[in-house]
């Protein structure tokens, strides 16, 4: 078995979507203090404070977060087998900064792959965007789907689909209606992903991104990984 990590790192200050509260980081205790040491130079963490969004890193988005019409629909009321799929990775890394991927970007992207998306998947999308601009002024200006390429993924009745940007249409352009063709249609999406370079050319794999159980919440991080047997 081999498992590959999909996921970025969390720590104090990384980037996070311009709206969005920064991420926070802190010791709470450390272990002197529960040994009631006071005077060593060296203080070992124990436990941290964390502060940061449901959105925070590698998440997906709950249905309840694509439009006021999906109240109700929260990352606790999701099945878990949305979240525990097949998946598949398609190369669409000749896309540039704020191109449209299409549905024709997609169909051919499976056509060179030799690929079928099947109802229940995953479909990762790869660009390259992460490796080449993450933490540069180009991070926000990844590629992004059309609205009409996602009505398509909709319509395959996919679970997800996952991009390594920001957001998973371009913003102000196309995000928004992306953010709500995944409510009315109820699938949904991840962003912020990472290593899809290695599922390239590798078929098909078991796509695992468990969220937490957040009652009432919009979205949560996931540890998502794909599993090759």
């Amino acid at each position: 078995m081999e498992i590959i990590d999909l996921s970025q790192e969390i720590f104090d200050g990384m980037s996070v979507f311009h709206s969005l509260p920064p991420v926070k980081m802190e010791i709470h205790a450390t272990h002197e203090q529960w040994e009631g040491l006071t005077d060593d130079e060296i203080q070992t963490p124990s436990i941290y404070k964390l502060e940061l969004s449901e959105h925070t890193g590698t998440h997906v988005d709950a249905l309840n977060h694509m439009g006021k019409e999906f109240v109700g629909q929260s990352i606790d009321t999701m099945p878990l087998s949305m979240f525990y799929t097949e998946g598949i990775c398609l190369d669409l890394s000749d896309k540039g900064l704020q191109e449209f991927i299409t549905s024709e970007d997609l169909q051919k992207a499976c056509e060179n792959a030799g690929l079928e998306i099947k109802k229940g998947d995953t479909v990762l999308l790869y660009t390259n965007h992460y490796r080449k601009h993450f933490a540069t002024e180009n991070w926000n200006k990844g590629p992004g789907l059309t609205a009409e390429a996602t009505q398509w993924l909709g319509e395959k009745q996919i679970s997800a689909f996952g991009v390594e940007t920001l957001s998973p249409g371009i913003p102000k352009i196309s995000n928004k209606e992306v953010h709500y063709i995944c409510g009315k249609m109820g699938f949904t999406h991840y962003e912020n992903m990472i290593n899809l370079h290695q599922l390239i050319g590798r078929g098909r794999f078991r796509f695992i991104a468990l969220p937490l159980k957040i009652r009432g919440g919009t979205g949560s991080p996931v540890r998502a990984v794909a599993v090759f047997e």
